[in-house]
C-alpha cells in the first residue's frame, strides 16, 4: 500500500541530517490564534457596535435633539421588556412586626406579572418621629436576598430618616424566589422567545409603585424614589425609563462603560443585562442619560472588585456632560463612595439628601453617622413572605413558547435567512497546507477564511484516481471536525477511505467559529461558577444582534461555496450533515441554499443526535445545551422541525434530543416531528453502530444520485 508522501533533502553534498528536514504535515497555516480568534472578533465587532452608538448620543446632544433621542432608548427598552399595564395586584397582608427603634416592617404580598408575586417587605418610619403620610423609596434588591445586610440595612436606615422603604426580592438568587428562576439558566431560555429576562426584574419594581399608591400612608403626590445597588441598581436603571413616577433615581455599584465591562475583560455578565440588539440601541451610559430630566445619583465604590472605579469615573463624566448640556446640570451628582460592591450606610446618607433635596423638598439636615452596630439585623424569618412558585421565569416563558409554537409561521427559510443576516453567495478565500497522498485518497488541510479576521481549519479528503470527478459531503461537528473522522470513524467509511477502487465520496469536514481547533481558550472570569465561554459568546453576540449561531451559519455557507468551487466535485452530488449543534448548523445551511436557488440545485441534509427543536430548550425543567443554542427571536419565525419540513430534498434525522440533552421518547418526537413532510425520516432509538450505517447509506445514496 502507498504510505503518506516522503520529504527528500539529498543534494550533490550528500544527505541531510535527518533532523534537519522541516516538518510539513499537520495544519493550514494561520496568521491568527485561533484560541483567541473568536472572542478577538466578537469584541472588536461589539466595540464597533458601541462607539455608533455614542455617536449618535454626541450627536443628539451637540445638536439639542435629545429629547428624541431620550424617547427612542425608552421605547428601544421598553420594546425588549414586553411589559404591558397589568393593574390587578390581589395585594395578601402576610405580616407586621414592631421594631425596636419606633418604626414597623410589614411582609406583604401582591401580584407582578399573572400568577407572579412580589414579596415585599416595608419598612415603616416611627410615626411619632415621621407622621404619615411618608415618602417612599423603592429598593430593588441585586443578585441576593432581601435579608442580607447590604440590603436590610439600608432599608430601615431609610425608614429611621423618615422614608418609607419598600425591599423586595429578585428572582433567583439567595431569596424567596428560586424555583425555576435561575436568571442565568431560565433567564437565558427567553431569548429564544425574543423576550428579555429583565422583564421579569423591572416588572417587580414597576408594581411595587403599583402598590404604594394604594396605601394611604404613603404620599405619591410627587411621586417615589428608586435605589438600588448591583443588580438593584440595574433595575433602578431600566425602570427609571419606564415609569414618571420615579422622581429619584439612585443607582449604585452597577454602570460602567459596557465595552469594558462585560466586553473586554471577557466576564460572563448576568445575562438580563444584555437584551437582544442591545449595543446598536443603549450603553449603560445611555440608559443614565435618557433618564433626563430625572434627578440621578449615582454611586459607585472605590474599591469595587468588578465595577471599577476608573471606569466609574469614565460614565459618571460621560452622564454629567449630558445633563449639562441638556440644562440640567444640577439634577446629576456622582457620589464615589471608598468601599467596595456595596450599599454602604454613607451611600445611604448621600441619597437621603438627594431625595430630600428633590422629592420631599425639604432644606438640608445633618444626617447621622451610624455604623452596622446602630441596627438590628432582622432574622430571616422575620422578613418572609413565602410568595407562590407556581409561576416563574421558566414557566412564563414556557407558555409563551408553546403560544409561538401555535401560531403560523410560514417560509421558515426566508426567516431563517434574514435571522443568520446571511449575504450573497460567494467563494471563500482559503489557504492549503498541501496535499498529503494516504492509501488512496488525498488529504489537504485548509483554511477557510469567511471574512477577515475569521480562520477556519478543515480538513478535506478525496480519492487520489485520476481524473476522479464525484459527490461530496460537507460535515460540521461540534466537537470538532476530526471526531467522525479519525481512528476510520463513520466519516472514513462513508468515503471508502482505504478501499482502492472507492468512488468517494470527498469529505469536507470544518471547524465553524468556536468548534474544535478555534474553540476559546479559558481567561480569569472563567474560574468563577457561573461563567463559561457559552455564556460570554451567548450572551455578548445577542446584545450585539447577531448571535454566534448566525455567524456559524454564514461560516457553513460560505463552506459550501468553496466546496462547489473545487473542480474535482460535481456541485449536484453534495450532501451536508452535521453532529449535535453541527447537524443544526448543516439543516440551516442546507435550507437557506435551497431558498437562494442555487444552480447547482438543492443539498440533502443529515443531523446526527442534534437538538430536536428549539422549542424544547424553552420547555425541559433540566437543560444541557451551551447557552450559545439559545438563538435569540427564533421561535418568533420557525422552529427547526419547520424548516427540515419546507425542504424539498431529503432530509434524515437520527437520534435526536431534548432539552435535556437525553434521547427522545416516541411520543414526544411525534408530537415534535407531527406536521413532518415525507421527505422528512426521523430514526430514533438506534444504537451507536447502527445510527452510522445509516447515515453512511444516506450519504452515499444522497452523493450518487
Amino acid at each position: 500500500m502507498l504510505t503518506l508522501f516522503v520529504v527528500s533533502l539529498v543534494s550533490a553534498a550528500g544527505p541531510a541530517n535527518y533532523a534537519d528536514m522541516p516538518f510539513e504535515l499537520g495544519p493550514a497555516p494561520v496568521t491568527v490564534d485561533l484560541r483567541n480568534m473568536l472572542r478577538e472578533f466578537v469584541v472588536r465587532r461589539s466595540c464597533e457596535a458601541l462607539d455608533t452608538t455614542a455617536s449618535r448620543r454626541r450627536q443628539a446632544f451637540d445638536s439639542g435633539n435629545w429629547q428624541r433621542w431620550r424617547d427612542s432608548v425608552r421605547e428601544r427598552l421598553s420594546s425588549a421588556l414586553g411589559l404591558r399595564k397589568y393593574r390587578v395586584l390581589n395585594v395578601r397582608a402576610v405580616s407586621r412586626h414592631d421594631l425596636v427603634w419606633g418604626g414597623a416592617v410589614e411582609n406583604v404580598l401582591f401580584e407582578s406579572l399573572s400568577g407572579w408575586d412580589v414579596n415585599a417587605s416595608v419598612f415603616l418610619p416611627d410615626p411619632n418621629e415621621f407622621p404619615p403620610p411618608w415618602r417612599a423609596v423603592v429598593i430593588p434588591v441585586g443578585h441576593s436576598g432581601k435579608q442580607m445586610p447590604s440590603y436590610q440595612i439600608p432599608a430601615q436606615a431609610f425608614a429611621r430618616l423618615g422614608y418609607a422603604a419598600i425591599l423586595f426580592d429578585p428572582p433567583g438568587m439567595s431569596g424567596e424566589k428560586t424555583e425555576g428562576n435561575d436568571h442565568f439558566n431560565d433567564g437565558a431560555r427567553c431569548y429564544l422567545t425574543g423576550r428579555s429576562s429583565n422583564r421579569f426584574f423591572v416588572a417587580d419594581a414597576l408594581r411595587c409603585l403599583d402598590y404604594l399608591e394604594t396605601r394611604p400612608d404613603i404620599d405619591m403626590t410627587r411621586g417615589a424614589a428608586m435605589t438600588g445597588v448591583s443588580g438593584g441598581g440595574c433595575t433602578t436603571m431600566m425602570t427609571t425609563l419606564l415609569d414618571e413616577r420615579i422622581k429619584v433615581s439612585g443607582p449604585a455599584c452597577t454602570a460602567v462603560p459596557l465595552a469594558l465591562h462585560p466586553v473586554r475583560d471577557m466576564y460572563a455578565p448576568c445575562v438580563e443585562t444584555l437584551d437582544m440588539g442591545r449595543f446598536l440601541a443603549y450603553d449603560d451610559v445611555d440608559v443614565l442619560a435618557a433618564a433626563l430630566p430625572t434627578p440621578l445619583l449615582l454611586m459607585a465604590g472605590a474599591e469595587d472588585e468588578v465595577f471599577k472605579r476608573a471606569w466609574s469615573e469614565q460614565i459618571a463624566a460621560d452622564v454629567a456632560r449630558a445633563y449639562e448640556q441638556a440644562g440640567e446640570k444640577e439634577k446629576f451628582k456622582f457620589f464615589l463612595d471608598p468601599g467596595g460592591h456595596d450599599y454602604s450606610l454613607r451611600m445611604v446618607a448621600e441619597f437621603t439628601k438627594w431625595m430630600d433635596k428633590w422629592l420631599a423638598q425639604i432644606p438640608p439636615r445633618q444626617m447621622p453617622e451610624w455604623t452596622a452596630a446602630d441596627f438590628e439585623l432582622l432574622p430571616d424569618d422575620l422578613l418572609k413572605c413565602n410568595p407562590r412558585q407556581q409561576e416563574n421565569m421558566f414557566t412564563l416563558n414556557r407558555s409563551r413558547a408553546e403560544a409561538l409554537h401555535d401560531q403560523a409561521h410560514p417560509r421558515p427559510a426566508v426567516a431563517a435567512t434574514a435571522l443568520v443576516k446571511a449575504v450573497p453567495a460567494t467563494v471563500p478565500g482559503c489557504v492549503s497546507g498541501g496535499k498529503s497522498l494516504a492509501w488512496f485518497h488525498w488529504v489537504e488541510e485548509l483554511s477557510i477564511r469567511p471574512e477577515p479576521g475569521i480562520e477556519l481549519p478543515a480538513t478535506y479528503l478525496y480519492p487520489a484516481r485520476q481524473g476522479w470527478k464525484g459527490g461530496a459531503l460537507l460535515y460540521f461537528d461540534d466537537r470538532g471536525r476530526w471526531t467522525d473522522l479519525k481512528k476510520q470513524g463513520f466519516l472514513a467509511n462513508a468515503t471508502g477511505f482505504i478501499a482502492k477502487e472507492t468512488d468517494g465520496p470527498a469529505v469536507l469536514t470544518i471547524d465553524l467559529r468556536g468548534w474544535g481547533d478555534t474553540a476559546p481558550a479559558n481567561l480569569p472570569y472563567d474560574i468563577a461558577g457561573w461563567a463559561g465561554t457559552d455564556r460570554w459568546l451567548a450572551y455578548v453576540t445577542a446584545a450585539l444582534g447577531d448571535p454566534v449561531f448566525a455567524m456559524r451559519v454564514r461560516d457553513g455557507l460560505a463552506t459550501l461555496e468553496y466546496l462547489r468551487s473545487r473542480p474535482e466535485i460535481d456541485c449536484e452530488r453534495i450532501v451536508i450533515g452535521g453532529y449535535g449543534m453541527g447537524g443544526v448548523v448543516a439543516l440551516h445551511v442546507a435550507a437557506i441554499d435551497a431558498e437562494r436557488e442555487s444552480p447547482c440545485g438543492p443539498c440533502q441534509v443529515f443531523m446526527n443526535r442534534p437538538l430536536a427543536s428549539f422549542e424544547s430548550l424553552a420547555t425541559s425543567p433540566a437543560n444541557m445545551w451551551p447557552h450559545d443554542c439559545y438563538v435569540p427571536g427564533v421561535l418568533m419565525s420557525y422552529d427547526l422541525p419547520e424548516l427540515a419540513s419546507a425542504m424539498t430534498a431529503a432530509v434524515m434525522v437520527v437520534n435526536p434530543l431534548g432539552g435535556d440533552a437525553k434521547p427522545l421518547n416516541e411520543d414526544t418526537l411525534n408530537g415534535i416531528y407531527a406536521a413532518q413532510s415525507a421527505h422528512v425520516t426521523v430514526r430514533a432509538g438506534l444504537a451507536e453502530e447502527a445510527a452510522k450505517a445509516a447515515l453512511v447509506e444516506f450519504i452515499k445514496t444522497s452523493t450518487a444520485r
